[in-house]
């Protein structure tokens, strides 16, 4: 079973929001899920978009393997939460 932490649309016509969620790679974009780590909405009101991430979640997800999709990944690069990880297995490593 390949996990993947990819976004899944939610919201109105024109108007989305996503939720960042925790799926096995076969199940449909918008379908079952196995857990929901935070959510993005690109649309927020003011300059920057609302991102909501939670890190122990990705990051214990993260851990046994499961892989982010670009944007995911992007987003999860700007939280830190990347760098966090990278650094986490340099010191299993040791």
């Amino acid at each position: 079973m390949a996990v993947k932490i990819r976004l899944t649309r939610m919201g109105r016509h024109k108007d989305p929001i996503y939720r960042v969620v925790v799926a096995d790679s076969h199940f449909a974009r918008d379908g079952r899920y196995i857990e929901q780590v935070g959510y993005f909405n690109p649309n927020a009101k003011g300059k920057a978009p609302s991102v909501t991430l939670d890190n122990e979640k990705i990051l214990g997800w993260l851990n046994n393997g499961a892989i982010p999709s670009d944007t995911v990944r992007t987003l999860l690069s700007n939280a830190g939460i990347m760098k966090a990880f990278a650094e986490s297995k340099n010191k299993k490593g040791e």
